[in-house]
């Protein structure tokens, strides 16, 4: 089950519980459903809209997937998103996570995916977050299986300095606290 991605991009969604009356965009790959008429896609692009809380997204997953449970790419890229819902920690097979250009602006949300198993790319340039000047190593360091961030790889080298970066910042903020 890995069909064509469930396009709801650029519908002007405002809400996500506003998806559900959507119809998808058709692809050149048609997309089968069940009988339930569901999709067999385990990808939900939802880029390009309006959105700007995650308020409704499991139940827009199961709303249109066949097996919401096995969502792997998931793209919400240019909306008005302004923090990393704990929502996305429930995506336990997501592997690909799009939110590029949103309004994104606390850099330790970043955090909170580090217990997705499976996360090995992430967009998230174009976020207020990006202006800071550790955003890249911050990032790496709370995701150590990113492969891919901000359509860019990630290399070794950047994966030595991400863990140096932790360890210093780490220990700044243990001495903050002994005090």
């Amino acid at each position: 089950m890995s069909g064509a991605p469930v396009d709801l991009s650029f519908k002007q969604i405002s809400n996500l519980v506003d998806a559900w009356t959507e119809t998808p965009s058709s692809s050149l790959r048609p997309i089968k459903r069940n009988s339930e008429l569901k999709y067999s896609s385990r990808a939900l692009r939802l880029n390009n809209n309006n959105i700007t809380d995650l308020y409704g997204l499991q139940k827009t997953i199961t709303h249109f997937l066949a097996e919401p449970s096995q969502l792997a790419w998931l793209d919400l890229s240019f909306n008005k998103i302004s923090h990393i819902d704990q929502v996305f920690c429930e995506l336990s097979e997501l592997r690909v996570l799009y939110l590029h250009g949103n309004s994104i602006f606390v850099q330790s949300e970043v955090d909170r995916l580090g217990v997705l198993p499976h996360l090995h790319t992430i967009t998230l340039h174009g976020n207020l977050i990006e202006n800071n000047k550790a955003y890249r190593d911050r990032v790496i360091s709370a995701l150590p299986r990113l492969k891919s961030m901000d359509f860019s790889a990630v290399t070794r080298q950047e994966r030595v300095l991400a863990n140096i970066w932790h360890h210093c910042n780490n220990r700044s903020s243990n001495k903050e606290a002994l005090q």
